[in-house]
Order: structure tokens, then sequence, then C-alpha cells
């Protein structure tokens, strides 16, 4: 059984969730004895070269340029080199699947996972939504099968294929049992007595609803907001930085993973402000450290933070939240709890990784099967 993993930048993992999920799955299916092959994209002139990382075998593709061009071209490169090695495909994302026609017509199995619906998302313009939106169609046809990460993300698919050509599996995190409250010392914060927010700070992601709605008073409490805030550059990180009391902070994008750990672990309340996508793992590894979740009322957090979380709709919703919870010690206490068992319920990497070996290990039986 070979299994080769395309679609992201590689690992070990230094940049999204999908190359987390290729550093828990690939190692996973080594010991379970397969043969894993990874693509990284690497920086740079030069030629293809393999190293070994973990018992997996790494192909380190050069490209010159930076930037969405660059792994365009990366992943064009990683679908013709593919093509000439036996095995079974899996494909993380759809961004570029129109080049994975080339694994169809090759006739060579494909497993595509179709992340979240990416040309809804407010950040894009146009032509990257068209581009988005064309690639997704193209993912549905090229691939042999899909994976939805989310229940809603299987339904939008199966307006566009049939239902059982898709297989739902949700992301994975890891289970937080304690982290060090002395890495928060720098920013002069105590267990229990700040919230925090992890995302991107964009405009589908509500920073600007919930830091308005923290500071319409003071709570005797901080709300640490994480993320690359340009505000020189950028007009919405602007006015979320301008719309903050004294008692927010923004300490920046922040990728030591022991200090992001100690940040959820220790916050009173995680704050998830997402209204889009699928699984976020950003909110399941929140409630694998069992944390205490307020978050934006929609179908996609629901399903995955369950009766756990608070939800607010906009501002005044999210307000509301704050009055009625900062200061319920009892409730957030109720509320970890309940995120520690939904987590328990449908989120471990063991429940995950299980499922996505008995998916491709079902399409490495002859005959190989074209689903449409």
């Amino acid at each position: 059984m070979k299994l080769l993993i395309l679609g992201t930048r590689g690992i070990p993992a230094r940049h999204g969730g999908f190359e987390t999920f290729v550093e828990k799955l690939a190692p996973f299916l080594v010991a379970r004895g397969w043969e894993v092959v990874v693509y990284c994209q690497e920086s740079g002139k030069g030629e293809v070269s393999e190293s070994e990382w973990q018992g997996v075998r790494r192909i380190h593709v050069p490209v010159a340029r930076e930037g969405a061009a660059g792994t365009i071209l990366f992943d064009w490169k990683v679908a013709k080199h593919a093509k000439r090695e036996k095995g079974l495909c899996l494909t993380l994302g759809y961004n570029t699947a129109i080049f994975n026609i080339v694994q169809r017509l090759s006739g060579q199995t494909n497993v595509i996972n179709m992340d979240g619906i990416e040309w809804r998302r407010d950040k894009w313009g146009l032509i990257a939504k068209t581009w988005f939106w064309l690639n997704e169609r193209a993912g549905c046809w090229v691939g042999n099968h899909l994976v939805a990460d989310h229940p809603s993300i299987k339904e939008h698919l199966a307006t566009r294929v049939k239902a059982e050509k898709i297989t739902m599996i949700p992301y994975g995190g890891d289970e937080v049992l304690s982290a060090d409250s002395a890495l928060l010392q720098p920013y002069g914060l105590t267990h229990d007595q700040f919230s925090v927010v992890i995302a991107r700070p964009e405009p589908e992601n509500s920073f600007l609803e919930m830091v308005r709605a923290f500071s319409q008073k003071k709570r005797n409490h901080t709300l640490v907001v994480l993320g690359n805030f340009q505000p020189e550059k950028n007009a919405y990180h602007h006015a979320v930085m301008q719309a903050a009391s004294d008692e927010v902070i923004f300490p920046g994008a922040i990728y030591d993973a022991p200090v992001v750990q100690a940040l959820r672990f220790h916050a009173r309340f995680y704050l998830h402000g997402h209204r889009v996508g699928g699984t976020n793992p950003s909110l399941v590894e929140a409630l694998g450290a069992s944390c205490a979740v307020i978050a934006h009322d929609n179908q996609f957090n629901r399903w995955v933070a369950g009766e756990s979380a608070a939800y607010f709709k906009d501002e005044a919703g999210c307000s509301l939240l704050f009055n009625q919870l900062l200061n319920d010690t009892t409730r957030a206490h109720s509320m970890k709890e309940i995120s520690r068992k939904r987590f328990h319920e449908r989120f471990t990497w063991q429940q995950v990784l299980e499922e996505y070996e008995q998916l491709l290990s079902s399409w490495c039986q002859p005959p190989h099967r074209v689903e449409r």
C-alpha cells in the first residue's frame, strides 16, 4: 500500500492545518505498513531531491517564485511528478484541482479532501473567487472520491456529485491536559484572568464585532487578540485596533506551539468568530484544551462545538455573552467540561486517522473503481 500526499507545503508542519494533519497521518500510516510519499515545497531553483523523515519519503520540489504564484507552480510540478509514481494519491484542498486532470487521464486514483467553501470567503476578489469556484467544480469531477471535513460541507458537495462519492471525516486535535503558565508572564497574563482570540484577522472571522463587544465597558478582564495585524497597511486591521479598549492586547502572531497551547489552556474563554468553513482546526484544538468557547452562531461551529459553546449572531449578542459569562466561574467550568466531552466524542487524532486509513485502504483494493 503506497500513498502519495499532494496539496501541502510539506512536513514537518510550519504553515497550516493541512500540514499538521499530514504530520500526524504520514507516520501513522508508516507504522501500519504503508509506504508514504509527501511532496514538499522549497524556495529557489534546482533539481527535485529526496529525503526521509520518520520513515516518510519526502520529495522536495523547488520553485523560484513566491506567494500564490509559487504555490500554483509547485502544485503543477507535483501533479506531473506524481503521475510517474505508482500509488494512491491523497490531495489536500482543491485550490488547483484542475491540475489533477493529469491523475485522472493517467488512470491514477485520487482521493481529494475538498476543504472549505473557499470561493465564499469575503477576503477574495472576483478573479480569485472565480478561480476557486472553477477548481471546486474540477475537484468534484477529477477526484475518484471526495472527503468533506464537516456534514455541511458534505451537503454542499452533494449538490455537485452523488452523496456516495463523499465521505465525511473531520479534522483532529491533541488533548491538552496541562500547560506551562510561566509562558504567559511575558504578556502579563495569569490563569483565568483573560480570554483569547486566535485566528487570521479577516472580516469573516468577526474580529471587529468581538473587539467592539468586549470594549463597550470596563470588564476587569483582558482580551488577548492574536494575529498578524498591520494597521498601517490594512484598513480592517486599523479599525479593529481603533475599536479596542485598554483591556485588549495585540501580541501579534505567535507560532510557538507551547505558548499558544498555554494561551488556550489558561484562558477563561476562547472566542471563535469564524463564519465560513468546515471543521476549523483552531476550534477543534480549543475543545482539546477544554476551552470554554464563545462562538459565532452558524452551522459549521454548532456541529463542531455542539452544546459546549455559547453562541452569538452579532456584536450585540457577543456583548450580552460577555456581560453574562465573564464573571460566572461555575458556568465557565461547566462549559470546559462539556468541551472535553465533545472532543472525545469526535475529534481525537486516533479516530480521525483510523477513518482515513479505512477509506484509503478501500481504494487500494483491486479492481480500481471509478466514481463519478
